[in-house]
């Protein structure tokens, strides 16, 4: 759910292979306000790993729901990353997902 008062996200849905980036970016979203849902058509903003399986059909579903979407993988791996734009995703590297999300969870007011 959006947040009505900032504007916010508040239900994030994360789909990554990786247990730490998992761990991380659910301690973003907790300390933001928010909520991780396993459920992504329920979420307010979605945040997939772009070595994970199905992310482009995930990116496409999402974005063909209006929904925001993080994406993120390798750096050296700069063709998915430019794969992501194409679809409407935001993409950034590893190293820069966790501020990317922050940014994202902050209010706009």
């Amino acid at each position: 759910m959006i947040d009505l008062v900032t504007g916010a996200p508040r239900r994030v849905y994360v789909l990554t292979r990786d247990l730490v980036f998992r761990g991380k970016l659910g301690g973003v979203v907790a300390g933001a306000g928010g909520e991780i849902t396993r459920d992504a058509a329920a979420c307010d903003l979605a945040v997939i790993e772009l070595e994970s399986r199905g992310w482009e059909e995930q990116i496409r579903d999402a974005r063909g729901r209006g929904i925001p979407v993080l994406a993120f993988g390798s750096h050296v791996n700069a063709e998915l990353l430019r794969r992501a734009r194409e679809l409407g995703a935001e993409a950034v590297p590893n190293s820069r997902v966790e501020a990317a999300l922050a940014q994202l969870l902050a209010p706009s007011i």
